[in-house]
């Protein structure tokens, strides 16, 4: 993977990207204290390096439970039986591929995974343990903690001041 040197108008742009993606290259030029062009440049140069994986829209799950019902939300820890490289990348493998699983940790000491999932109840996420730890003969252990209340949802990347 290439290196890339990030001076302090990159960092800025990072910053405002990751507040609001949805800012036009002007106002986004606007903040950051450079021309139009050079701002397009720039990002694209961030994207392209892949410092910028993807834009998305972050929902509010409050808001869309009347339409939708809440869901369920799980954070589930993994611990598999052998902890070789192959066992561990087949594992994570499933587990990156499923829609359930909205984020996918590799962590240690303790549980080998650290997974958030969201299914629309519990037969969804009964469904969603038959595919990945119940099917998996390598799986030993699996501890599940849903949440009653989603406090906060901010995903940041802090810069060092």
């Amino acid at each position: 993977m290439e290196e890339i040197n990030l001076d302090a108008t990159d960092i800025k742009l990072l910053e405002c990207l990751q507040a609001d993606a949805s800012l036009s290259n002007q106002t986004l030029a606007e903040r950051v204290h450079v021309s139009p062009p050079t701002c397009l440049r720039r990002v694209k140069r961030l994207r392209d390096a892949g410092l910028i994986e993807c834009e998305i829209a972050v929902l509010n799950a409050d808001r869309l439970a009347a339409a939708l019902g809440h869901g369920l939300t799980a954070l589930v820890e993994i611990s598999l039986d052998r902890q070789g490289a192959e066992g561990l990348e087949a594992f994570e493998a499933r587990a990156v591929a499923d829609d359930a699983v909205q984020q996918c940790y590799r962590v240690s000491p303790g549980p080998d995974f650290m997974l958030v999932v969201h299914v629309a109840d519990m037969p969804g996420y009964l469904a969603l343990a038959q595919r990945l730890f119940t099917s998996d003969a390598n799986v030993r252990n699996v501890k599940a903690f849903f949440s009653v209340k989603r406090a906060k949802f901010r995903p940041k990347v802090l810069f060092a001041q």
